[in-house]
């Protein structure tokens, strides 16, 4: 039997297999609201076959986006257009995610097929904010918080919940990887703070986890709360996977239930050596060493390597990005492959009878 296309269970919420759509921002939101774009982008990926359909990282304050194109979370508006999607994905058998965000240092950018650098005040760009005065490369200098400020921010994102169980989404993620706002926090390459939010490892995870509690206390006790970690900044004296099973450990203490396991964006002159499944390995580290489930990303791209994943215990689930974006069937597919009947939509059962028409 087929891993890949067996059930998982996070709390009371079933996901049919155990392919799920990796956040993919699309830069295309006015205002942060979701549009036609949203629709059709996640849409598609549920009619594809996709058990999870998380949506872009959607930003709990206007200024914790990374583009002044991308998608929020931050009023009732918001959760209002948000419905129609959660509606659409649901009812073609999807559960809906949302992915919860703050792009600190990283935000007030352009988007990446217009350069993706950072925008200037002229340009619609903002002070951006970070836990010390440090740049990520040549971008502006962002404003170190106060307490106030991350305490606020720690209220935006259980605000951000609320919103987002009122859009109808059953499952929520914390962002805090790739070197945006909580990442910022748990790297000592980007947190030079001397107060309880800096320095040791437990004051680095302390805005991290207060998020995360703050998401989880807010969300309903039958749905699920996920995680998605850097687990390495991949450059010397910086976050790490030991750091990061540390920080994984506190997260399952709060009630986290599942963890993705990504890597990197924290540093612009990271070093990494690129390879099919390259972050597979943080995954089975952190699912053997805090036993929680975790999601295998990076470089994951056909149906026998992403059933091998599974089939050892490395994941319990894989997020595809690039690959579904070149094949939102792709789940369909790779069921085929794996001699597993998957059905298609009433719309599309012709695709699997043979000719057009017959």
């Amino acid at each position: 039997m087929s891993k890949l296309f067996s059930p998982l269970r996070l709390r009371t919420v079933e996901f049919p297999n155990r392919v799920f759509v990796s956040p993919m921002c699309q830069y295309s939101s006015e205002d942060g609201l979701p549009n036609e774009w949203h629709l059709v982008h996640l849409g598609s990926r549920a009619i594809g076959g996709a058990s999870l359909v998380l949506t872009e990282a959607s930003a709990v304050t206007p200024e914790g986006r990374i583009t002044p194109w991308d998608a929020g979370i931050w009023s009732e508006r918001h959760a209002k257009e948000w419905k129609r999607v959660t509606d659409f994905i649901r009812a073609h058998g999807s559960v809906p995610g949302m992915q919860i965000a703050h792009a600190g240092r990283k935000a007030s950018c352009n988007k990446p097929w217009l350069g993706g650098k950072p925008l200037a005040p002229s340009e619609g760009g903002w002070t951006t904010l970070g836990p010390s005065a440090i740049p990520f490369g040549d971008y502006a200098v962002p404003r170190a918080m106060s307490v106030a400020e991350i305490e606020k921010t720690v209220d935006d994102f259980a605000k951000a919940a609320r919103f987002a169980l009122d859009a109808g989404f059953d499952v929520a993620e914390v962002h805090a990887a790739h070197g945006y706002l909580i990442h910022e926090f748990l790297s000592p390459l980007s947190n030079h703070r001397t107060d309880a939010y800096g320095g040791s490892l437990e004051n680095r995870m302390r805005f991290g986890l207060a998020a995360a509690k703050a998401i989880r206390d807010a969300w309903p006790q039958d749905k699920p709360v996920l995680v998605r970690i850097s687990a390495s900044d991949w450059k010397e004296g910086g976050w790490d996977l030991e750091q990061s099973i540390v920080f994984c450990k506190a997260l399952k203490a709060i009630g986290i239930d599942f963890i993705t396991c990504s890597s990197g964006g924290n540093a612009h002159d990271q070093k990494i050596t690129l390879g099919p499944g390259y972050q597979v390995p943080f995954s089975q580290a952190v699912k053997r060493e805090v036993d929680i489930p975790t999601g295998a990303v990076g470089l994951i791209t056909d149906a026998v390597q992403s059933e091998h994943i599974l089939h050892t215990g490395q994941a319990d689930a894989v997020l595809l990005a690039r690959e579904l974006l070149r094949d939102p069937y792709w789940p369909r597919h790779a069921a085929k492959i794996l001699g597993v009947t998957m059905a298609w939509p009433d719309q599309y059962k012709r695709c699997d009878t043979g000719p057009m028409g017959k």
